[in-house]
């Protein structure tokens, strides 16, 4: 059985290249991003460890830590974030797991539990290996996101779908397609007219089961 929504992450000891960490202490209170790559030194994945470091301010805005995951060594590590920040001009400050022995990418389902890497391996041994999570301060995995090698990611996307994540969860709310923050948001079915308006004031009813509302400042 896969990781799903709402459980909690494995407690894995990981090795990156700013030392070793578990996983939960490192969360801490904290939300978290774990981004998963099948091999340094590849061009879309340099790219989209450059959009993560030019987001720093975001991700630090919105009391998110975030973490790469890389089938590769430290010490590869290293070497390719001098590539990361030379192309991105910005510092690549967060950690990235090394791998090798695929403890994290079988844990979190990115690859079956008898995947190995072979010799002479190219990035398709580890392709599904490319996979967004967030996880909340509880631990829980809230949302996940899976891509092919050849299409990068859209971190706008991520950061939308954390603010909505976060919305979400702090004002007991719904959020509907294509959603920004200042948007309208909807109230779940489970609370009642009355106690919508108690809680949120005006709303607009489009159908029973539909109700939104705009958020107080």
């Amino acid at each position: 059985m896969g990781l799903r929504i709402n459980d909690t992450i494995p407690d894995l000891t990981v090795e990156t290249d700013q030392g070793t960490f578990s996983l939960h202490d490192w969360i801490g209170d904290s939300w978290a991003i774990l981004f998963s790559h099948p091999k340094d030194f590849t061009p879309v994945c340099t790219t989209e460890f450059g959009a993560v470091a030019q987001l720093a301010d975001e991700w630090e805005k919105r009391g998110t830590k975030v973490m790469g995951i890389s089938v590769d060594g430290v010490e590869e590590h290293k070497e390719w974030k001098s590539d990361i920040e030379t192309f991105a001009k910005a510092k690549a400050g967060f950690p990235i797991i090394a791998d090798e022995d695929l403890t994290v990418a079988k844990a979190f389902d990115m690859l079956p539990a008898d995947a190995y890497l072979p010799d002479g391996r190219t990035p398709a041994d580890s392709a599904t290996v490319r996979v967004v999570f967030i996880i909340g301060p509880d631990k829980q995995l809230k949302l996940s996101m899976t891509y092919p090698m050849n299409v990068g990611r859209n971190f706008a996307e991520v950061l939308r779908a954390l603010d909505g994540l976060q919305t979400a969860a702090g004002e007991g709310i719904a959020t509907p397609a294509n959603w920004n923050v200042g948007d309208d948001v909807i109230i779940p079915t489970s609370v009642s007219d009355a106690d919508a308006t108690a809680k949120f004031g005006d709303f607009k009813t489009i159908f029973p089961y539909l109700r939104t509302t705009k958020l107080k400042a």
